[in-house]
Formats: C-alpha cells, structure tokens, sequence
C-alpha cells in the first residue's frame, strides 16, 4: 500500500476522536471518508495531514513512517473546505505560492502556473484577486495550489461544502478527472454520500471513531455491512426479521443465522416493482417528481416503504398496488442499532 494508517488512536480529554481506526490507499487511488459530523474523518486526515499528532498508532508512506516529519516536509497538498487563499495575491501568486517557498526559479514558475490555469480552465483570471472570483472559481485555484507542488498525496476536507448544488455537481466532475489524469492518490472527507458515490474508488464509512466499512462505492451500496451503512449509503427500506416472517418469508432465504435482532433486511427502493390491483396489499401514499426518477411513499404489510421508478407509471395516490420483491434484492444486515450491538 502507498499510504497506511494503522491503529490510529485519538483522544481529547475524555471524548475519543479515533479509536483504533486502521486505513490504506494505493497509488492513485481516490479514496472518500464518509460519515456524519463528528464521526472522526477531518481528525484523521488532520492526522495524516500532521496537523494533529497520534496519541497512538503508526502512518506510513510507501513504508516510511511520518510521525516525525512535520506538515511541511511530507509533501501533501491540502484543500479546505473555506478555499483559504491568500486575498492580497494574485491567482496567479496563489498558485506558484508553494513553489515560490521552494525557491523554484520564477520562469518555471510561471510556466508551471499556466499550465494549471489552463487545466482548470481559467487563465484568464491569472491577475484577479480572489475576491474577484466565486466560490467554485476560488476552489478550482485551491486545488491548482495543491497540486501545483507535485504533492505524493491529495487531501481534500470536505472542499465542496460550501458551493451550491449546480456548483458542486460541476466541480466534483472536474475533480475526478484532473485527479485521473495526475494519478495523484487522493483522500477527501466528506459527509455527502452521492458526492462519495460519485468520486470514490474506495468509500471508508466511519461513525464514533471507528471505520464501520470500506469498500468500492457498489459494495457499500448493494451490500452494506451494517444498519448504519444502509442508512448512510442512500435511502434504504430497512424491515425487520419478524415483518419478513410474517408477510414474505421467502426473502428470509439468504439471512445469516443469529437472533432475531441480530439481523435487518434492507432493500432498496429501486428493487420494488409495483404493479396497480385493486385487491393489492399496498397503498400509495405519495408519489414524488424528481425530474428522472419518481419516488413513492407507500403503506404495506412491511410497514412505510419508499419505491423509485424511472419514466412514467400507471398508478395514483390512494390507489391500491401489488409488491415484487425477490429474495435476491433482499440484503441483511447486522443491526448494530439494536439493544447490546457494538
């Protein structure tokens, strides 16, 4: 692996940031931490970073340990979420910042400079200021600056937060393929499962300083580990043991052995087909448009149920609809929410 954490530990008096978290990224590698505030995954790549120190653990890059090396000799470059740009400089200055520092003659500067305003598709603003510029123009200087210094690792916290969602969506874009075409490996913290969906080779799910599940963004999502990913990973139909006994035991066919309790069936709502029948089991509730997609609130055997279709369909609030659910699109999960699960 190019980057390890091993055994990361992290505590602030007596709340514990990180406990034990272990984690790996490979050489080009786009990797998306993933979770809720105060999961723990800025503190860890504050870590990485060495903008906080280890209580306990190792991180090692390509088999070198970097506890001892301070910030500015491990050769990262970091974006924040809050651009951090310099307003007295120029873009052009804020990009060759880092280079100036490492005493890299002026003309190479220069060049190098334009060559990151023309992958970012903005030189024509090499002579404003950043207060000239918006939001996602400030973020696309942010990341020229990062990698304007050749960094061996892309740290990315949370860098799209604070763009609107047009915005956003563009610049998720334009991130992935700048960090393709550099094959720089890449962490970014992120609490938007679409934007980890979007961007990640690999998603690492973190909740109370622990790493729940990590794995490509497919696995997280069809095959979820526990409750906590379902819930996380998209919107799920999460139905307990007893329900599937009662109304569909069929689908209790690939669920692990265990208690009752131990165990969650989550289906999602694109694995529902519904078919109108005035005799069906289900009512609809609402019916959502999302411009591609419709989303449908139904009341069933199973309880509350959200199904989503593509195009148009045959059906209308308050009328009646029959379920197709197969035992294949029926994924259990451990119920790491119920009484006595870690």
């Amino acid at each position: 692996m190019y980057l390890t954490v091993r055994n990361a530990t992290k505590t602030y008096g007596t709340f514990t940031a990180l406990d034990d978290v272990s984690i790996s990224i490979e050489q080009g590698e786009f990797v998306c931490l993933l979770g809720p505030s105060g999961c723990g995954k800025t503190t860890l790549l504050r870590l990485i970073a060495g903008l906080t120190d280890l209580d306990a653990g190792e991180i090692l890059l390509e088999n070198e340990p970097l506890s001892a090396l301070p910030a500015r000799k491990r050769g990262f470059g970091i974006v924040f979420q809050s651009y951090s740009l310099f307003p007295n400089m120029t873009v052009a200055e804020n990009i060759g910042y880092g280079l100036k520092i490492r005493n890299v003659p002026a003309g190479d500067i220069a060049a190098r400079v334009r060559e990151l305003l023309d992958l970012i598709k903005l030189p024509h603003l090499a002579d404003n200021f950043p207060g000239q510029l918006s939001g996602g123009q400030q973020q696309r200087i942010a990341l020229a600056r990062a990698i304007a210094v050749d960094p061996r690792v892309l740290l990315l916290d949370e860098p799209l937060s604070a763009l609107d969602a047009k915005v956003r969506a563009d610049l998720r874009s334009e991130i992935r393929q700048l960090q393709r075409s550099l094959g720089i490996p890449t962490l970014m913290v992120t609490h938007d499962q679409e934007e980890a969906l979007a961007l990640a080779d690999k998603i690492i799910c973190m909740n109370h300083g622990t790493v729940v599940q990590a794995g490509s963004p497919e696995e997280l999502y069809h095959k979820p580990a526990t409750r906590f990913v379902a819930d996380f990973m998209g919107i799920s139909n999460l139905i307990d043991t007893g329900t599937i006994r009662d109304v569909q035991p069929d689908l209790l066919t690939h669920r692990p052995e265990g208690a009752d309790d131990a165990y969650i069936a989550c289906i999602r709502p694109e694995q529902i087909a519904l078919t109108p029948a005035e005799d069906g089991p289900a009512t609809v509730r609402t019916i959502g448009f999302l411009g591609n997609l419709r989303r449908i609130e139904l009341d069933s055997p199973f309880g509350p149920l959200v199904v989503e279709t593509h195009g148009a369909i045959d059906c209308r609030e308050g009328q009646s609809v029959q379920l197709t659910i197969t035992p294949e699109a029926c994924t259990w999960v451990a119920n790491d929410t119920a009484e006595g699960a870690v």
